[in-house]
């Protein structure tokens, strides 16, 4: 409760609309919007976890400290100083996605935290959450080739010139980027760390997670050693670092390429171990 409390005091004054949109308006009223989603998804995990502590003796302290870690990254990559940061600087801007795409999100999954949301929202809601087609819905995102292509198509896709910029100079868009990546990320995560996976399906999670490191070290490593810079608005801004809009774009690369690819891997390992352990269970049992 105090991280939203912290949220609900700091969150609201960033500029959710990137400065450089012209003062097309509306990012106030995004502003809000955001805190607001932030705050309720703390309440209602909060309530869930108040009312699961009620009802049963078992611990989930440990999922529960994953949900709050993952929550409060996401707070932070999306309030100030860095989403006031990312206005002005490609560097802040990469941070800020990495920050929601490989620490938020597989933090949150790693939570399992649907359970405990349940028990705090409203029963109609439950019932259409929890209902057979949504279900159907979610098995079939969660396949692991739906949620590598998923994934990959929206991280190449809004990184193409046309589509940053078009976050950059539009409230709406600028939106619909960072929910459709959290999303994507929350979805490719839920693929990787599938309680229900077994056998094959760890060794497919296995090449998922490889394969997105390769990829998205290609982005990062074509950001970096680029000629030019790819975002043009970046060459009209100046950025805390006093870099150019080259040298500000290579950083951003960097970011993705290195801290990125560590995260991965050490994915991969968690995967492979517990997919070998699967594999010691089976034997023992002969």
């Amino acid at each position: 409760m105090c991280a939203s409390a912290f949220v609900a005091m700091t969150y609201p004054h960033a500029v959710l609309a990137h400065a450089v949109s012209g003062g097309e308006g509306g990012g106030v009223f995004a502003d809000a919007f955001g805190t607001l989603l932030l705050v309720l998804l703390a309440l209602v995990f909060a309530v869930g976890q108040w009312q699961v502590a009620r009802r049963t003796r078992a611990s989930r302290s440990r999922r529960a400290l994953c949900f709050w870690a993952g929550w409060f990254v996401l707070a932070l990559s999306l309030g100030p100083p860095l989403d006031e940061w990312s206005n002005v600087s490609f560097a802040a801007h990469m941070t800020q996605h990495e920050l929601m795409m490989i620490v938020a999100a597989p933090l949150l999954v790693a939570a399992r935290p649907l359970g405990t949301l349940m028990w705090g929202l409203p029963k109609s809601v439950g019932v259409v959450i929890t209902s057979a087609a949504v279900r159907r819905i979610g098995t079939w995102l969660s396949a692991p080739l739906v949620a590598w292509i998923l994934h990959a198509v929206v991280l190449w896709a809004w990184h193409a010139p046309v589509a940053f910029e078009a976050g950059l100079h539009s409230v709406p868009v600028h939106w619909l980027q960072h929910a459709s990546f959290f999303a994507a990320a929350v979805i490719y995560w839920w693929s990787v760390f599938s309680s229900s996976a077994r056998g094959t399906q760890k060794a497919l999670a296995m090449v998922s997670v490889f394969t997105t490191a390769i990829h998205t070290a290609l982005l990062g490593m074509l950001l970096t050693f680029s000629s030019h810079v790819w975002y043009a608005t970046y060459t009209q801004t100046h950025n805390p670092w006093v870099l150019s809009a080259i040298e500000d774009q290579q950083l951003g690369g960097l970011i993705m390429w290195v801290p990125g690819g560590v995260i991965f891997i050490v994915a991969a390992m968690v995967v492979g171990a517990a997919w070998l352990k699967q594999v010691d269970v089976r034997a023992a049992r002969g």
